[in-house]
């Protein structure tokens, strides 16, 4: 089954709001996809399906002093009715989305062709329910209100095992709920805990607070839920749920935020920001005459401003780039000269700039002390192209190495006749071929590579996955390109003793 987009997914619950009247029930609808029309954002009508005469009790379906059972009763509207309402649901480019309580309820939703089910929060740990809309092949959302962490890491297991496409709500069951409850901080705990789950928030505040939805979208809250209804002479509203104004205005404050976050990766710079950094930084400029082709060292420049148009910044510059030209004394230094062949020290610096950032993302915590081997196969001018960076962690009769690849590195065919080793994929995106089979593990995954098979790998957007085998030696690696297996073996690699001694030298 395709995976069911849920980023920038509107819920509009219309629960029991529409009061048992069929037309008011309408115009709440119509008057939800204007609102989603207008402000050009995904809309979901929802309903609430309850089958009464099995859901409650015989004895008590007359009872007025039971809570919730007398409203239920007296707003329930026929099958047809939610037929109808469906279709024009549809007519008004909407979702058509419905919560069942029980599991006569789910086989309404699939027989009315209801896109997406909902689960509520009291719902969350009713197994019979969950079982029954595993087996309805339809995108699932669930609130999570009232459950403690190993519920819902139970929730999660039951649909993951399942293959269930879902997504999860931070929800607080207080109507309205005040803000000292909202538990906004839940969102971030979620999305560490569930990275590839997508996390929403289905909201009971004062419907007149729109600063709820600003920090949830901030905190990483891509979809959102509230109660929707319309207040009439004849039909009141409840103190949770919202006019079409104030939904009106809860999307604009959510569109509002978008634009203040911005891109959830980081994009470059625009014109005017740059160039008010730049009225603000140093210039390189020469401190003696300096030849063309000379090395520029550290005692040949000084750091001034104003910076020159053209001139290399003092952030951009690194000991033993090559003078592009003579230089006169206090002349600024061209910003050419940065694209100059860079030394070894160098390559190696910005390299292990960009692994660093890597890991940061990737919440991997490395030793101070761990040594570092850059695996360069056509030698380190070539690194980004071929080759690997290479953590040991654990080397004796068992050991342990993390691998990292940057953007669309490769590392050659090759095979290891004593080693036995298995690959587990833990961030990013990576493809082994494995005697010529290809292989797209996802994090998680594991790939054996017994002695004697050929493999190799590469990785798009960039990998990092460890390698537990049996012992490693140096002498172990044997490749298809007999080039390599002719270079000396510290041609091949660049050992840094010690993770915290790549940086740059600047003397």
């Amino acid at each position: 089954m395709e995976k069911f987009d849920f980023n920038g997914l509107f819920t509009y619950d219309l629960a029991n709001n529409h009061q048992g009247d069929f037309e008011h029930g309408l115009n709440i609808i119509n008057a939800m996809g204007e609102i989603s029309r207008k402000a050009g954002v995904r809309g979901a009508l929802k309903f609430q399906f309850r089958q009464l005469e099995t859901f409650i009790h015989p004895d008590y379906k007359t009872k007025k002093d039971v809570k919730h059972i007398p409203r239920f009763m007296e707003t329930a509207l026929t099958k047809e009715q939610y037929r109808q309402y469906t279709q024009t649901i549809i007519d008004n480019g909407m979702y058509t989305m419905c919560t069942p309580f029980d599991e006569e309820s789910v086989d309404i939703i699939l027989d009315l062709g209801i896109q997406i089910i909902k689960i509520a929060s009291c719902s969350a740990t009713d197994r019979p329910l969950l079982e029954r809309v595993a087996e309805a092949n339809r995108p699932v959302v669930v609130s999570t209100a009232g459950l403690s962490m190993p519920k819902i890491d139970r929730l999660v297991s039951f649909f993951e095992t399942r293959n269930v496409d879902f997504a999860l709500m931070h929800c607080v069951a207080i109507y309205p709920t005040p803000n000292d409850q909202l538990n906004l901080n839940q969102i971030d705990v979620m999305k560490k805990r569930f990275p590839n789950i997508p996390i929403g928030f289905s909201t009971h505040e004062d419907p007149n607070d729109f600063n709820p939805i600003r920090v949830a979208y901030a905190k990483g809250a891509r979809i959102f839920e509230r109660h929707v209804g319309m207040q009439t002479k004849k039909h009141k509203l409840n103190k949770y749920s919202s006019s079409p104004a104030q939904v009106a205005k809860w999307v604009d404050a959510y569109k509002e935020t978008v634009a203040l976050c911005g891109g959830d990766h980081r994009s470059p710079a625009t014109p005017e920001e740059i160039a008010s950094l730049r009225s603000l930084m140093r210039g390189v400029f020469a401190q003696k005459e300096i030849k063309k082709g000379q090395k520029i060292t550290r005692d040949k420049v000084f750091f001034a401003m104003p910076l020159q148009e053209g001139q290399l910044v003092s952030g951009d510059w690194f000991n033993g780039a090559k003078a592009d030209k003579n230089y006169t004394p206090n002349a600024p230094i061209s910003e050419i000269v940065a694209n100059s062949a860079l030394p070894p020290e160098e390559i190696i610096y910005r390299i292990m700039l960009q692994v660093k950032g890597m890991l940061s993302k990737a919440g991997i915590q490395i030793g101070r002390d761990s040594s570092v081997e850059l695996s360069h196969h056509y030698g380190l001018e070539r690194f980004r192209e071929f080759g690997a960076i290479i953590i040991d962690v654990i080397n004796r009769q068992y050991c342990k190495k993390l691998i990292i690849q940057l953007p669309r590195q490769k590392h050659p065919y090759h095979f290891h006749k004593v080693k036995e080793e298995t690959f587990q994929l833990l961030h990013g995106d990576l493809e082994v071929e494995l005697e010529g089979k290809r292989i797209k593990p996802q994090p998680g995954d594991t790939i054996l590579v017994e002695p004697g098979k050929w493999h190799k790998f590469h990785t798009l957007d960039g990998a990092i996955f460890e390698e537990v085998s049996t012992t490693h030696f140096n002498n172990d690696s044997f490749y298809e390109d007999e080039r390599i297996a002719r270079l000396p073996r510290e041609a091949r690699k660049t050992v840094i003793p010690n993770w915290t001694m790549a940086e740059r030298k600047t003397a």
